[in-house]
């Protein structure tokens, strides 16, 4: 494997997450001139804005066959393929489309996202594998910001919305070329597993569902399913889906500032996870998502305290507080709050993107071993994907029900929570082979390893360097 090799799988990898984060932060603004061309009614807007999680979940559970069976990089090309179809049914112009393209778009970026992650992982050295592997995520919020800042260009363009989805040609293309490049190498991903197989001395598993919960494979379906559960029930998509509230009620009383806040939240994501992947290496995964973890906790515990005091004045629409439209300088302490609000929101969003948002998907591509790796990456998805859909349709209902203070609260508690759950069951992955993680979680019991919140390599756990060899194709 050479260094152009590898430069350009990450190269892929990146700019995978660009279109995946394009994806997820393009519609927020495209839904405003969608639903006054096409007279939306609510109902009709989130299927609109659903339509991309559905065909995320759907990729989550024929991703795992698709990626094991066809490789990692025929599913790249895959993804790429169902993205600039699924582009232009958004393009035809009518409500079906939409639906179906969001749901061709979701579908691609579920592969993508798994065959990209672990597609590096595989390619690159213990030592550089939180970086690279990391280099995802950063592409992700990348896109989330590059979207964020086409809203707001293309908000007063009549049918904007055409060419806000349609600029992901663009890095589709390109990523598509970039994959293209890599075909030269003739191996075959099935021949590294049918050796590593033999190696082990291990025949290959009848692979099912159920395998995943049957003997050493339990310990890493946990931890698995405690990564994209906690990710999600933290709340993270739904504190974005509120960033505007509280910038209103920070205030920025204009749409046009409300979307630069917007853009500084994305800047502050790309600052973050930069930081998460110059440390992933040197620091180590647990130390990182352990501490993001007690750090969103008690932001969102001081937002939910705080959060009280503004009960009167944010609905649950996310609109612009009443008394701010005629009182543009409201009280001093009323300020004060808010913009404590408000860097509380940032923590938040900066903990998400130093821990949980780079982290799992590292994390993912590491502790499964390589015969079901893509199978168990897609089964782990599908629970996170349900559980955006859960955390997000159920959001205003549990405002209603417990109140906004009530809700951060609770993501608080669980955020609490999930630091306790890593704290514990988490072990240190940091330069390791892969399979070095394997042999260690195949024995189940962690011989305390993971009692201590050092991630040092210095533990009563000795591993010796691996060579194994990987495929492109």
């Amino acid at each position: 494997m050479g260094v152009p090799t590898l430069t350009l799988a990450c190269s892929v990898s990146t700019v995978g997450g660009l279109i995946y984060g394009y994806e997820l932060g393009i519609i927020s603004g495209a839904l405003l001139q969608l639903k006054e061309d096409f007279h939306l009614s609510a109902l009709q807007q989130e299927g609109v804005v659903s339509s991309l999680l559905i065909g995320a979940l759907l990729g989550s559970v024929v991703g795992g066959c698709v990626i094991d069976g066809y490789g990692r990089r025929n599913s790249i090309l895959l993804s790429n393929i169902l993205v600039l179809g699924g582009t232009v049914l958004l393009l035809l112009g009518s409500f079906p489309t939409l639906v179906m393209g969001r749901v061709t778009v979701g579908l691609a970026v579920c592969i993508s996202s798994m065959s990209c992650c672990i597609f590096v992982s595989e390619l690159v050295t213990p030592e550089h594998r939180g970086f690279l592997v990391s280099l995802y995520e950063a592409g992700i919020t990348v896109g989330v910001l590059a979207a964020y800042a086409i809203n707001y260009i293309l908000s007063g363009y009549p049918h904007g919305w055409k060419w806000m989805f349609g600029f992901v040609f663009a890095p589709t293309l390109i990523q598509l070329a970039l994959i293209w490049c890599l075909s030269s190498n003739p191996k075959r991903e099935s021949d590294d597993n049918d050796r590593n197989s033999n190696i082990k001395g291990i025949s290959r598993p009848c692979f099912s569902s159920f395998y995943l919960f049957e003997d050493n494979m339990r310990t890493r379906t946990v931890l698995a399913l405690g990564l994209v559960l906690f990710q999600q029930f933290t709340g993270q998509p739904n504190v974005l889906l509120y960033a505007s509230t509280i910038f209103c009620s920070a205030g920025f009383q204009s749409g046009s500032s409300a979307a630069l806040a917007s853009i500084g939240l994305g800047c502050v994501k790309v600052v973050a996870t930069g930081v998460s992947m110059v440390f992933s290496d040197r620091v180590g995964r647990r130390p990182l998502l352990i501490s993001s973890c007690f750090i969103m906790a008690l932001s969102l515990v001081i937002i939910g305290l705080l959060s009280g005091h503004l009960s009167e004045d944010v609905s649950v629409n996310a609109t612009l507080p009443a008394e701010l439209l005629h009182d543009p300088q409201p009280p001093r302490e009323h300020t004060l709050v808010n913009w404590v609000l408000l860097l509380c929101l940032m923590a938040v969003v900066s903990a998400y993107a130093v821990g949980f948002g780079p982290m799992t998907w590292l994390l993912l591509s590491e502790i499964f071993p390589a015969d079901v790796r893509g199978r168990a990456f897609a089964f782990t998805s599908c629970f996170n994907w349900a559980a955006n859909l859960v955390v997000s349709f159920t959001f205003l209902n549990a405002i209603e029900m417990i109140g906004l203070s009530g809700v951060f609260l609770v993501y608080g508690t669980v955020a609490v929570a999930a630091g306790l759950f890593f704290f514990f069951l988490l072990p240190e992955t940091k330069g390791r082979t892969l399979e070095d993680i394997d042999r260690d979680l195949s024995r189940f019991h962690h011989q305390q390893k993971c009692w201590s919140f050092s991630s040092s390599v210095d533990s009563p756990l000795h591993y010796q360097r691996v060579d194994c060899q990987v495929s492109i194709i």
